[in-house]
């Protein structure tokens, strides 16, 4: 058994390991130190290379290049890779697709199915297009359906109740098609306060609505009943709470509504009035997401996992990690060479976990061992950029990015293929994108980008693609004391530029910009932006240029300030649409009042703007800056 020194990390990292990730005894007391934590993920995903002929030796050396990659924090698998590997509960991934088939058996087993997921630290998305509308026909019963907003409280209540006891609290993504008959009470399912708190929700938009949206936004809006696959109005007049499919006429082929109908406008301004409100629903472009299914023989993909940036089939499931850029810049410039090594590492951890894991049910072990999925992205954007002295809001970020984005996934898909070649395709390959490209992958699916909560706070760096949401902030300690808590990047850029000082944290802490201190020197107030300060077609624009090359998706939110309008929200989905991203969330800063209940310590806090949260909370938003909270 290899032995390795404790990792260097700071408080906050510790703290968050301690709460979250290390092995507590038949007490509930912490039987496991951070190095002694990856150690043992390290030695048991490193076993893997058995399976293919390594030796003790080699299994050896291995073992230690992925626990120098952890213990440095270069790169972090999933959260449930951290918290299972090498223990009983043997489940790793963090995202999973479930279907939903329009049946009580189909529903509950699910229902089930989530629940099992969900304890193990997994989160789900599910697509309710299947489901009959309400006030449908049941044959079996001779009665009406209640149709799917019951049917959807059932998986959020379920996720209620496991989350007590599970080691973090469940997550869903719920989706479903704009032309489904119950589109109106979807849409508008989050604008009461607590309703589905532990879903986030996405309308599926496909390309001839958007294209009908920019040419005829007037034209009415059918939508269709998925079980007759009848079409539809949905009167102007309808009481979006109670409306059944007996209140909505026929829309019969070349014939004019008999009133006032939803046009296309008035749907979507719906969706966007919501999304002003409430922060959701988002939209997923849902044909650009199978324009790039790579396993189009295997089945449409129907939704995506609870944060979004990871497509998946019905049963299908995926494991993440992702790479700190920050800790690659090195002498004001990004150290290539050694990112390349990481990423390439991080392909081979991943690929090793789909070998280890265990998929929680028969029809989720064949689906992921068949594709062999995995998503490896970046953390660190922005403190990279930072250390670089690259304002996000600018031409020479996108450009930076594009160059990140592209030697990612370049030596990603390079890295998969060498294993293809040595250890065997993923056996779904016949058919495949990949197939027709003549490349031998071992992963059907290689990148993604994920929003990193917890992992940023272990990794001491910006989370994800996102900017940082401030540049010092106050950390309540002990007795009632605070201390003054600065961006590490930002601060040793200070130091070296000689305009760092006690003060100025302090008067940036208390909520002075950079930028509006006049006594600062000018070249730099511009380069260390935050979150609120950056208009939101620059949010989107970063969002984009990583969708150029990654072949998952991205979890990215777009911040709007308080006073931002709907129309400020039409226009970031309509620049996400044209710049080719597969989905866009938004979040206005003040839309959704209050915080998460709990009173734990203010050391738990959102990466982004250092609010407190509840620890136990798996993928939610931050109620002070809307940032997609995951581990």
């Amino acid at each position: 058994m290899s032995t390795f020194q404790e990792p260097r990390l700071t408080p906050n990292a510790v703290e968050t390991l301690r709460r979250r990730y290390l092995r507590r005894g038949p007490d509930g007391r912490v039987v496991e130190t951070p190095g002694q934590l990856f150690a043992r993920v390290a030695r048991f995903v490193a076993s893997a290379e058995r399976r293919f002929g390594a030796d003790d030796a080699e299994v050896g050396a291995v073992e230690r290049s992925f626990h120098r990659l952890l213990a440095e924090t270069e790169f972090l698998p999933n959260s449930p890779t951290l918290m299972n590997a090498g223990r009983a509960a043997g489940m790793l991934s963090a995202c999973f697709v479930l279907p939903v088939d329009d049946s009580i058996e189909g529903i509950f087993d699910s229902v089930k199915h989530a629940a099992m997921i969900q304890k193990a630290g997994g989160g789900t998305g599910f697509s309710f297009d299947r489901l009959r509308p309400t006030g449908d026909y049941i044959a079996s019963s001779g009665g009406t359906t209640s149709g799917l907003m019951s049917f959807w409280r059932v998986f959020s209540e379920a996720t209620r109740a496991i989350q007590q006891g599970a080691s973090r609290r469940g997550a869903n993504m719920g989706m479903l098609s704009i032309t489904h008959p119950d589109i109106l009470k979807f849409a508008t399912a989050k604008s009461k306060p607590g309703a589905f708190e532990n879903f986030n929700i996405s309308v599926k938009v496909p390309d001839d609505f958007m294209t009908a949206l920019a040419q005829r936004p007037d034209e009415p809006h059918a939508v269709v009943n998925p079980r007759t696959h009848r079409r539809h109005w949905l009167p102007r007049a309808l009481g979006i709470d109670g409306y059944i499919l007996a209140d909505l006429p026929p829309a019969e082929p070349g014939q004019q509504p008999p009133g006032a109908v939803y046009c296309r406008r008035d749907l979507w301004d719906l969706i966007v009035r919501e999304a002003w409100s409430t922060g959701e629903p988002g939209l997923c472009f849902i044909d650009r997401v199978n324009a790039a299914n790579p396993t189009p023989a295997a089945g449409p993909i129907e939704a995506t996992n609870p944060c979004g940036e990871q497509p998946l089939l019905d049963h299908e499931a995926c494991n993440l990690g992702s790479v700190d850029l920050a800790k690659f810049i090195r002498g004001g410039r990004l150290d290539e060479q050694a990112l390349r090594q990481a990423v390439r590492l991080g392909v081979r951890f991943l690929d090793n976990v789909v070998e280890v894991n265990d998929y929680i049910t028969p029809e989720i072990d064949r689906r992921c061992r068949g594709n062999r999925k995995i998503g490896l992205g970046i953390m660190g954007l922005a403190d990279a950029m930072f250390e670089l002295a690259i304002a996000y809001d600018s031409e020479p970020a996108l450009t930076f990015a594009r160059r990140v984005a592209e030697m990612l996934t370049s030596e990603a898909f390079d890295a998969s293929e060498d294993l293809g070649r040595k250890r065997g395709t993923f056996p779904n390959f016949a058919g495949s994108v990949w197939e027709s490209r003549g490349r031998n992958m071992r992963n059907a699916a290689v990148t993604s980008v994920a929003p990193t909560g917890t992992l940023s706070i272990m990794a001491s760096t910006s989370g994800g693609i996102e900017p940082v949401f401030a540049l010092a902030f106050y950390r309540h300690i002990l007795d009632g004391a605070e201390l003054v808590e600065v961006d590490g990047p930002f601060r040793r850029f200070a130091q070296r530029q000689g305009f760092w000082s006690e003060q100025l944290g302090r008067r940036l802490a208390a909520g002075q910009r950079l930028r509006d201190l006049a006594d600062l020197g000018e070249p730099w107030r511009g380069v260390f932006v935050t979150a609120p300060e950056i208009a939101p077609c620059w949010h989107v624009r970063m969002q984009a240029v990583f969708q150029e090359f990654i072949d998952g998706a991205i979890s990215k939110t777009i911040n709007l300030p308080g006073q931002a309008t709907p129309g400020d929200v039409d226009a970031v989905y309509r620049l996400a649409w044209e710049l080719g991203c597969k989905g866009v969330t938004v979040y206005r800063d003040g839309c959704r009042p209050g915080q998460p209940m709990g009173h734990e310590p203010a050391e738990n806090s959102c990466p982004q703007c250092r609010r407190p949260v509840v620890t136990e909370t798996g993928c939610s938003r931050c109620p002070g800056c809307g940032a997609t909270l995951c581990s």
